[in-house]
């Protein structure tokens, strides 16, 4: 057994057909391993009846801890919640699908251990059971992140991880409204070991995390801790005066030696391509403009309605 406590940290939202299994075989792992445990389980406003799942399992595990968030917050808000509820040495996160593998567990906790330099140790998926959509978004977003933010990560890593106590407590000095949890994780720096692991198909249900998921927390990366895409608008702008000028010029030199231009079609078409790209560049600068307006508002990023 190790000496140190452990945390379980694991978002539920519309899980109820997995809680019990899940239960029944993290408890059989984390009782083996430590003498000192929590599970915490966070519903993110489920609609089904995962709650009073939670609550009725409650009864039979001693060291369950239940959150019930007051709606449906997203899932790294529902991490940042099951964080702040933690009070073991040890830290492990993980998902509600089971094909984050309880066993696994150890194997985390071994090479955390073993590596004194290191905070995390984080399971990477060498194989997992995911459709291909979801695969190749996720390499394009761990792509697009190693790119072009200050967040650079090794490629196929996982939520499910291991972490000492020290980096949740540092987690609590960045009050970002607009950043996910498992972003400032690895913007604070803390070393890590990646760990190896294969990935189970899903337990039972169908994943939350659609297309448009993925791409908001793309974007949330991205604009959290990236300036590209206003330098990008920076340089485009030149770019676009400068050949404008050069346009200019040559059409004076038409005009000076009497030729006439026709072609309106071309213009408009013109028009309408820098009339577009305008408005991207809008878009662009207002996806900022409205982060600095929900960070200064200081709303919270979950309400946390009762703990169990």
């Amino acid at each position: 057994m190790y000496k140190q406590s452990l945390s379980v940290v694991i978002p539920i939202y519309n899980d109820e057909e997995v809680i019990s299994e899940l239960l029944r075989r993290l408890t059989a792992v984390v009782r083996e391993i430590v003498s000192d445990y929590e599970i915490i389980l966070v519903d993110d406003g489920s609609r089904d009846h995962s709650w009073q799942l939670m609550q009725s399992e409650r009864t039979r595990y001693e060291h369950l801890r239940i959150a019930h968030l007051s709606r449906n917050f997203g899932q790294q808000n529902a991490i940042a919640a099951g964080l702040s509820l933690t009070t073991k040495e040890l830290i492990v996160l993980m998902d509600s699908d089971l094909q984050d593998r309880p066993e696994d567990i150890p194997v985390l906790i071994n090479a955390l251990l073993a590596n004194e330099q290191a905070t995390m140790a984080i399971a990477q998926w060498e194989q997992r059971k995911d459709s291909r959509m979801k695969i190749a978004v996720s390499r394009l977003f761990q792509h697009v992140s190693n790119s072009i933010t200050d967040i650079h990560t090794m490629p196929r890593l996982g939520i499910f991880r291991v972490m000492k106590k020290s980096v949740v407590d540092e987690l609590r000095n960045f009050p970002e409204r607009t950043a996910t949890a498992v972003s400032l994780l690895y913007y604070i720096g803390s070393k890590y070991v990646a760990v190896p692991l294969k990935r189970d198909a899903r337990f039972a249900g169908t994943s939350g995390y659609n297309l448009s998921k993925m791409l908001n927390l793309t974007f949330a990366r991205i604009f959290s801790f990236s300036m590209f895409p206003i330098r990008m608008v920076t340089y485009m702008g030149a770019l676009l005066c400068f050949g404008s000028m050069i346009a200019a010029l040559a059409l004076i030199i038409y005009k000076i030696m009497g030729n006439v231009l026709a072609g309106w079609t071309s213009m408009m078409v013109l028009m309408l391509f820098l009339f577009g790209l305008n408005f991207a560049f809008l878009g662009i600068l207002g996806e900022y403009i409205g982060r600095i307006f929900l960070e200064t508002k200081q709303r919270p990023n979950y309400i946390i309605e009762q703990v169990i």
